[in-house]
C-alpha cells in the first residue's frame, strides 16, 4: 500500500500575501457567522476594486481635461463602472474610524447601483445594521486598503482579483458543506477548462459561447477567460452565459465576474434551470458545470415528458441524469461539455439511470470519463468524476476520428493533501490528465496517445457493452504495475518466507516474556 502524499503545494509570494490578509481579516470576525462575514468582506473588496479601476482611469482622463474625465462613455468603453464621489474608496478610507462608517458604506453601495444598471440588486447593503461592529468594519477597510501597498498600479487589478478569489475559497472551507455549494475548487475547474479549451473555432471566426446552468460564484467563467488570455487569445472572443437559483450566490457571481472584468449574461430565478430555463432557445459551444450531487427534491415528477429527456426521463429521486441531458440538449452541433457528478453516476442502475447511461453511450455522446480522487470538495466527501460530452467526435480541424470510442482516465489516486480533510490536484497532475485527453483527440501539440496501465484506456463501445455500460475507469485501465511486480516470484516468496520465520520467532519470545512477567506477579498459567 502506498503512503499518503501529504506535502503542500508550493505557494507564491502573492498567495502568501493573500493568506496573511485572510488570516488577519478572519481574526476581526469575532462572533460573526462566516456566512454573514463573507458578504461584508467580499463587498468591501469589490468596492475597492471598482473604485481603484475608476480612479486610475479618471487620472488618465484628467490629463485630457475635466470634460473628458466626466464623460461616462470614456469609462464604459473599457468596461469600467462609473463611481460617484461618495462611493470612492479614498473617501471611505479617510472615514474608516467614523462611527457612521456603516451608513457611509451603504450609501456608497446604493450610489454605485444607482449609476450602474448591471449592479442593480447585486451589492450587499447592510453595513449600517446595529449588529455589525463598526470598529471591526473600520479595521477591515484599513486592512483592505493595504492590498495595493507597494504594488505597481498595473498589477493592482490582478492582485485584487486574486485576493477576491482566494477569499471565496477560504470562506467555502470555513462554511463547509453550505459554503462549498457555491464554490468549485480551482484544481477541478482547471481540469475542465484545460480539457475543453473554450475558444472560437478559427475556421469559423465566430465568438464562442460558454454556459453554466448552475454557475455558483462564477469560477468556471473566470478560469475560461483566463485560459483564453494565457493562450494569446482575446477574451472578447468568448461570450459568457449562466444561471443560478440561489439569489445570494447569484450576487456573488456577478461581483466575481465584475472583479475579473468579465462581461456576461448571468440570470437568476428561484425555479432554477430545470423549471425556469432562462436560455431554453440557446445552444452553446462549451458548457462547464458542477451541479449539486444526487439532488432528490428537484421536482422531476412535474417534468416527466420534457423535451430535453432525449435518452429517457430521469428519476424524480435523483437529478444527476437530468443535469446531463439538460446540458447535452443545450450543446451546439459541434459543442462539448464537462460536468462534475458523483461517482455513482458511472455505474448506477437504480430507477432507470442505467438505461439512460446506456442510451447515451450507444448514441456516442460521451467523449471521456475521469475518475477523481476523494476529498477534493468543500461541500461533500463523496468521490466525484468528470463527464465530457460531445456532439461530434468525428475527425476534423486536425483531430482524430474517435467515433465509437470513449477515453477513460483513472485519476483517483492523484492529489496531495492540503489539510486534514481536503486535497488538490497538482499542476503536474492536471497537465498529465489534460495532455492525455488532447493526445487521444489527436491534437498536434500533445504527442501520440497510448493506453497506460492503471491510468488510461481508449475503450471501444463493444468493450463498454461487455462491461454492462459501466463507465468507471478502474474497470478498464487495469492495475498499475508497481516496481515490486517485476521481481521474480520465487525470489519474492523466499524473502517473504524468511520474514515470516523471523516474525514467528519474535512472537514466541514475546509470549515467553509475558508468561514470565505474570509468574513474577503471582499468576500461574
Amino acid at each position: 500500500m502506498r503512503p499518503e502524499k501529504t506535502e503542500k503545494n508550493p505557494k507564491t509570494a502573492t498567495q502568501s500575501f493573500e493568506a496573511e490578509l485572510f488570516k488577519t481579516a478572519d481574526k476581526l470576525r469575532g462572533n460573526m457567522e462566516p456566512s454573514d462575514y463573507k458578504h461584508v468582506v467580499l463587498g468591501l473588496i469589490f468596492l475597492k476594486y471598482i473604485s481603484d479601476r475608476f480612479e486610475a482611469r479618471h487620472r488618465e482622463l484628467l490629463k485630457q481635461g475635466y470634460r473628458a474625465a466626466e464623460n461616462r462613455e470614456n469609462y464604459s468603453a473599457l468596461n469600467i463602472f462609473w463611481v460617484p464621489l461618495e462611493a470612492r474608496w479614498t473617501l471611505l478610507q479617510s472615514c474608516a474610524m467614523n462611527p457612521q462608517i456603516g451608513q457611509l458604506v451603504d450609501d456608497a453601495m446604493q450610489a454605485l447601483e444607482h449609476d450602474n444598471e448591471p449592479l442593480r440588486g447585486v451589492l450587499p447593503n447592510e453595513y449600517g445594521r446595529p449588529s455589525l461592529n463598526k470598529v471591526v468594519l473600520g479595521e477591515l477597510i484599513a486592512l483592505i486598503s493595504k492590498i495595493t501597498l507597494n504594488e505597481k498600479s498595473g498589477r493592482s487589478k490582478d492582485i485584487l482579483g486574486r485576493v477576491y478569489e482566494y477569499f471565496l475559497g477560504q470562506f467555502a472551507g470555513i462554511e463547509g458543506k453550505r459554503g462549498g455549494e457555491f464554490y468549485t475548487p480551482s484544481s477541478v475547474v482547471r481540469v475542465l477548462v484545460e480539457m475543453l479549451r473554450p475558444q472560437p473555432d478559427p475556421t469559423q471566426g465566430a465568438i464562442a459561447r460558454v454556459y453554466d446552468p448552475c454557475c455558483g460564484s462564477g469560477g468556471m467563467f473566470v478560469q475560461s477567460e483566463r485560459f483564453v488570455q494565457e493562450h494569446l487569445g482575446n477574451k472578447g472572443n468568448i461570450s459568457i452565459f449562466g444561471q443560478e437559483s440561489n439569489f445570494t450566490t447569484w450576487r456573488l457571481c456577478k461581483m466575481s465576474l465584475a472583479v475579473s472584468g468579465i462581461e456576461s449574461d448571468i440570470r437568476w430565478n428561484s425555479e432554477g434551470s430545470f423549471h425556469g430555463d432562462e436560455f431554453q432557445d440557446f445552444k452553446f459551444d462549451f458548457i462547464l458545470a458542477n451541479p449539486p450531487f444526487n439532488i432528490s427534491d428537484w421536482g422531476g415528477e412535474r417534468l416527466r415528458d420534457d423535451h430535453r429527456w432525449e435518452f429517457g426521463p430521469p428519476p424524480p429521486s435523483n437529478a444527476n441524469f437530468a443535469w446531463l441531458q439538460h446540458i447535452y440538449h443545450h450543446l451546439a452541433p459541434n459543442g462539448s461539455a464537462g460536468v462534475v457528478l458523483a461517482n455513482g453516476s458511472m455505474s448506477t442502475n437504480l430507477s432507470g439511470e442505467g438505461e439512460i447511461r446506456k442510451a447515451m453511450i450507444e448514441a456516442d455522446t460521451i467523449d471521456c470519463m475521469v475518475a477523481l480522487p476523494g476529498k477534493l470538495f468543500y461541500s461533500t466527501q463523496i468521490p466525484a468524476c468528470l463527464w465530457f460530452l460531445s456532439r461530434s467526435k468525428k475527425s476534423g480541424k486536425g483531430l482524430a476520428d474517435r467515433c465509437g470510442q470513449i477515453l477513460l482516465i483513472d485519476a483517483s489516486k492523484m492529489g496531495v493533501l492540503v489539510d486534514r480533510t481536503r486535497r488538490e490536484l497538482t499542476a503536474e497532475e492536471i497537465k498529465r490528465i489534460t495532455k492525455t485527453y488532447h493526445a487521444w483527440r489527436g491534437e498536434a501539440d500533445a504527442g501520440e496517445y497510448q493506453d497506460q496501465t492503471g491510468f488510461c484506456k481508449s475503450a471501444s463501445l463493444e468493450l463498454v457493452r461487455e462491461n454492462g455500460h459501466v463507465l468507471a475507469p478502474g474497470r478498464y485501465v487495469g492495475a498499475e504495475v508497481i516496481e515490486d511486480d517485476v521481481v521474480d516470484f520465487g525470489e519474492k516468496m523466499n524473502r517473504l518466507t524468511s520474514t515470516l520465520r523471523l516474525q514467528i520467532v519474535e512472537c514466541r519470545r514475546l509470549d515467553e516474556q509475558i508468561l514470565s512477567s505474570l509468574e513474577q506477579l503471582g499468576f500461574e498459567g
